[in-house]
């Protein structure tokens, strides 16, 4: 856990991309008109749950407006939410809200982690500042013991997912593993990834994506996890 702890901290003092420093810090400081009497955050955030869950969630960044103002990943915001409500439906979340850090919220045999640990102008973080935060999610795969499998939010994050087992060796030679939702992808000796698109506005406010197209996702996860065939603990770097 004190390896954790210290992976937390460096997360959250991280200077490594400037352009995302100074958009977070402009942010809190402009606010939004509905938050103007929030503190808000305003730095990289922190994984969200314990080293220990057998399940990692990997999303894109923190919202603006809501994980840069709360100071929790995807909370304050409607994807947090459409995401938590699924989570707990799936049995990964004490409840199916996130609106602030103090709120009770529990994730259960789960964590969740982005490809960018600090809100980006337009949702877009550049290649380099996606590859400045690589190391941190390497990082956070090593720290998680049991992990069995992981739940890609986008193409974005599955594209990181895949980075990071090619780098492993975790990919069988010539294996291009495609995003689709609701796609499942299983390795020798690796944990699993599940593919969803992304719970952002965009998605759900169209119809791409649904309550119960999200629920499936973690439904799945879910039984995948408890399958013992699929219990396999990620081998370290190199392994």
């Amino acid at each position: 856990m004190e390896a954790w702890n210290t992976l937390q901290s460096r997360i959250v003092s991280c200077t490594r991309c400037p352009r995302l420093r100074d958009h977070c810090a402009a942010v809190a400081a402009e606010k939004r008109a509905a938050f103007r009497d929030w503190d808000y955050w305003g730095r990289p955030l922190p994984n969200l749950g314990e080293p220990s869950a057998r399940l990692l969630v990997v999303g894109l960044a923190p919202a603006a407006h809501g994980g840069n103002r709360t100071g929790r990943m995807f909370t304050g915001d409607r994807s947090g939410d459409f995401l938590l409500r699924a989570m707990h439906e799936a049995g990964f979340a004490n409840q199916p809200t996130s609106v602030h850090r103090d709120d009770g919220l529990r994730l259960i045999d789960a964590a969740v982690t982005g490809v960018a640990h600090c809100a980006p102008p337009g949702n877009k973080p550049t290649l380099a500042e996606l590859a400045n935060c690589a190391a941190f999610f390497e990082s956070t795969v090593d720290l998680m013991p049991n992990l069995r499998g992981m739940v890609a939010l986008g193409r974005i994050a599955f594209d990181a997912c895949l980075r990071l087992y090619r780098s492993r060796g975790w990919l069988a030679p010539g294996k291009k593993p495609q995003f689709a939702h609701g796609a499942v992808h299983r390795f020798d000796g690796a944990p699993f990834i599940v593919c969803s698109f992304h719970p952002s506005q965009q998605n759900t406010f169209t119809g791409r994506l649904t309550p119960r197209m999200m629920r499936e996702v973690f439904v799945s996860a879910r039984e995948l996890v408890l399958d013992d065939a699929g219990a396999v603990a990620p081998r370290k770097r190199g392994g």
